[in-house]
């Protein structure tokens, strides 16, 4: 018996996959991140059960009554993706496997600080602020290659790559240009951080998949297209 979650995560995975066919990329290069902020541990559950393994969230006490109420799905990977104020650091660092929101030192020293040991370290995007927006969180290009450096040097934080949240925008061709700008930041960081494992562009939703996966997106992040519109 199918499912409404079922069928969306089924037409979520067709879509990624067209859009790594067209951009020529191989199958697996690129992972679904289910954004499942504001909906119930039922529906995370239904997820799971067709599937899918890695959510995203956005509130951290939210976050933290679904992870209790799903405590028995062992494998399921919590990915924290929204704003990240100092006073959550604790419950982030110890309850979820990545953080993609990380935007200053003052939260990276916190996260490492924080972390318990039992726990191996924590998988870490830096969000970029690649469009240049006064309302979106993100360190600007210019201060990304210290707050890099600093992430990779903190003993419980294992820095990834990059995460973007670009401005709306409808045309095909244009959502493409911040997309390649954080690839762009990302190879730039390779050369200057050979030893760190920088696998991972966090970019493109619902709107503008296949843009970022035309630019090397190698997790997009899909909230509205698999558990419908937020209330």
């Amino acid at each position: 018996m199918t499912t409404m979650i079922a069928d969306a995560l089924t037409s979520a995975r067709q879509r990624l996959s067209r859009a790594l066919q067209d951009a020529g990329r191989n199958s697996d290069d690129a992972s679904l991140l289910a954004v499942s902020k504001t909906k119930p541990a039922e529906l995370v559950r239904e997820a799971w059960q067709n599937g899918q393994r890695e959510f995203g969230e956005n509130y951290v006490q939210e976050a933290l009554d679904k992870q209790q109420q799903l405590s028995d799905l062992d494998d399921i990977i919590w990915h924290f993706i929204g704003p990240l104020q100092s006073n959550k650091t604790r419950e982030v660092a110890n309850h979820f496997h990545w953080v993609h929101s990380v935007n200053r030192e003052k939260i990276a020293r916190r996260l490492s600080d924080q972390r318990e040991d039992s726990l191996g370290p924590l998988q870490v995007c830096l969000q970029v602020n690649i469009s240049g927006e006064s309302s979106k969180s993100g360190v600007s290009l210019d201060e990304l290659p210290q707050l890099a450096e600093l992430v990779t040097s903190l003993p419980r934080l294992e820095l990834r790559g990059l995460m973007a949240i670009p401005a709306p925008c409808d045309d095909p061709q244009r959502q493409r240009e911040p997309f390649a700008i954080l690839r762009g930041a990302l190879e730039q960081l390779r050369s200057t951080l050979p030893h760190a494992q920088l696998d991972t562009l966090s970019m493109g939703m619902s709107g503008d998949l296949e843009a970022a996966v035309f630019e090397g997106a190698t997790m997009v992040r899909l909230g509205t297209a698999i558990f419908g519109a937020r209330h």
